[in-house]
C-alpha cells in the first residue's frame, strides 16, 4: 500500500542521484552562499570541500551525502580546481545553468579581487624590508603545506605497490626535466594499462604483461622550449587556458605547471616570484588557482590579471557543464576508477618533485629550516589550520629577518 510523503519531506531529505530531481532553488541563494564562502573559505581545496558539505548537505539539505560524493568523484575525473568545480555542480543542481555560472563566479570573484589587491601591494612594496621579511617567513610554511598535501593525498592515492612505483617514476622523471603534461597524461595511461594488465594476470589471461610498458614512453616526450623576452597578453591568456584545460589533482599541482611555463619556458618569473605568488594564493580565501590573478598582474598589469583569471577558470565551467549529466555512470566504471587512481598518483609525484625544487629557494638558513619543520609537524601531526601557520610564519619573518 502506497503512503504519500509528508508535506515537508522535500525539505528534510533531498532525493538521491537517480531518483526524482533535488528541490530547485533560486540563483540568488546560490550567489549569496558562494559569495560568502569565497570570502571566508580558507585552508585550500580539502577545507573548502568540508565547508561545502556542512553548508549544502548538513545545514541546507539541498542534496544528499551520496549525491555530494558523486559530484566530488566527477570533479576528480576532469581537469581544473576541484573545489571550484564543486561550486558549479552544486549551483547547477540547485538553480540550473544560471546557477552553475553564478556559483562558480561568486566563489572565484572575491578571492580574485583580494589577490589582485595584494598583487598591487606586492609590486609596490614587495621588495621593501617589510615585504621581504613577511615572505621570508611565509615561504617555508608554504612548503610545509605542500608536504601536508603530499602526505594526506599520497597515503590515500598509493593504494598498492604499482601506484607507488608510478608516483616515484613521475617524481624522478620531472626532476630530470621531462614535461609535466606528458608525465601527467603518460602516467595516467601507464597506470591504467598496468592495472588492466594486472587484472588479466590475476585472472590467468596470457600476454597481459605486454600491456605494461606501452604508455611510459609517452612521458618521455621532449619538453617544449620557447625563449620569450617580453610578455604578451594573448600568450599569457593561452598559457593559462592550457593549464586550466589539462591540470589534474589539487591546486598544489598547479606549481609544476606554473614553474614549467613561467619560470623555465617563458622566463617571465623567478622561483622567488613563483613562491611569492603561491604564498599569496594560499594565504587568501577561495580557490588556490587565483594564483593566476597574481601572476597575471605582476607580468602584465590589470589586463593580465583579468585574462589570466578567465583563462585558468574557463575550462572548468565547460567541463562541469559537459560532465554533470554523466555523474550517475562515472562511479560504476572500473576503467574510470583505475584511470582516476593513476591520475591522482601521477599528480602526487609532480607535487613532490616541485616541492623539492622550490625548497631550494625557500629554505636558506637555520630559521627557515626550523620554520618548515615546525609547520610540517603542526599541519600533519596536530592538524593546525594552515592560515594561522602562515600568519605565524609572517610574524616570525618580521622578527627574525
Amino acid at each position: 500500500m502506497h503512503n504519500p510523503p509528508a508535506p515537508d519531506a522535500s525539505e528534510d531529505q533531498t532525493p538521491q542521484q537517480g531518483d526524482a530531481p533535488p528541490q530547485k532553488g533560486t540563483v540568488g541563494e546560490v550567489a549569496a552562499l558562494f559569495t560568502r564562502l569565497g570570502i571566508t573559505a580558507f585552508g585550500g581545496p580539502a577545507a573548502h570541500i568540508a565547508m561545502f558539505h556542512d553548508e549544502i548537505v548538513k545545514r541546507r539539505q539541498w542534496i544528499t551525502d551520496q549525491h555530494f560524493l558523486d559530484m566530488l568523484g566527477a570533479t576528480n575525473l576532469i581537469p581544473g580546481p576541484n573545489s571550484t568545480e564543486m561550486t558549479m555542480h552544486i549551483g547547477y543542481v540547485r538553480a540550473g545553468w544560471r546557477g552553475l555560472i553564478v556559483g562558480g563566479v561568486c566563489f572565484i570573484l572575491p578571492a580574485a579581487l583580494i589577490v589582485l589587491a595584494l598583487a598591487v601591494l606586492y609590486v609596490e612594496y614587495g621588495a621593501t624590508p617589510t615585504g621581504t621579511a613577511l615572505l621570508y617567513g611565509i615561504k617555508p610554511v608554504i612548503l610545509a603545506v605542500i608536504a601536508q598535501a603530499i602526505y594526506n593525498l599520497g597515503t590515500k592515492a598509493a593504494k598498492n605497490a604499482r601506484l607507488l612505483a608510478l608516483g616515484a617514476a613521475v617524481f624522478a622523471l620531472y626532476l630530470l626535466g621531462v614535461n609535466e603534461i606528458a608525465l601527467l597524461f603518460g602516467g595516467a595511461l601507464t597506470g591504467l594499462l598496468i592495472e588492466l594488465g594486472w587484472r588479466r594476470m590475476q585472472s590467468g589471461a596470457a600476454g597481459a604483461a605486454g600491456l605494461i610498458p606501452l604508455a611510459l614512453p609517452l612521458s618521455l616526450l621532449a619538453q617544449e622550449t620557447v625563449t620569450a623576452a617580453s610578455v604578451t597578453l594573448s600568450q599569457l591568456f593561452l598559457t593559462f587556458l592550457k593549464i586550466g584545460s589539462v591540470i589534474y589533482g589539487s591546486g598544489y599541482v598547479l606549481l609544476a605547471f606554473l614553474r614549467s611555463d613561467f619560470v623555465d619556458r617563458l622566463g617571465w618569473l623567478t622561483d622567488q616570484q613563483l613562491l611569492d605568488a603561491v604564498a599569496i594564493g594560499q594565504f587568501t580565501p577561495g580557490p588556490v588557482f587565483t594564483t593566476a590573478t597574481f601572476i597575471g598582474y605582476i607580468t602584465a598589469g590589470v589586463g593580465g590579471a583579468i585574462l589570466a583569471t578567465i583563462g585558468i577558470f574557463l575550462p572548468g565551467f565547460i567541463f562541469v557543464a559537459l560532465t554533470n549529466p554523466l555523474i550517475p555512470r562515472i562511479r560504476k566504471s572500473p576503467t574510470l576508477s583505475a584511470l582516476l587512481d593513476s591520475v591522482n598518483m601521477a599528480a602526487i609525484g609532480l607535487m613532490a618533485a616541485v616541492g623539492v625544487e622550490l625548497a631550494r629557494a625557500a629554505v636558506i638558513d637555520p630559521v627557515t629550516v626550523a620554520l618548515a619543520i615546525a609547520a610540517a609537524v603542526a599541519l600533519i601531526r596536530f592538524r593546525v589550520n594552515s592560515t594561522w601557520l602562515i600568519v605565524a610564519g609572517a610574524l616570525v619573518g618580521l622578527l627574525a629577518y
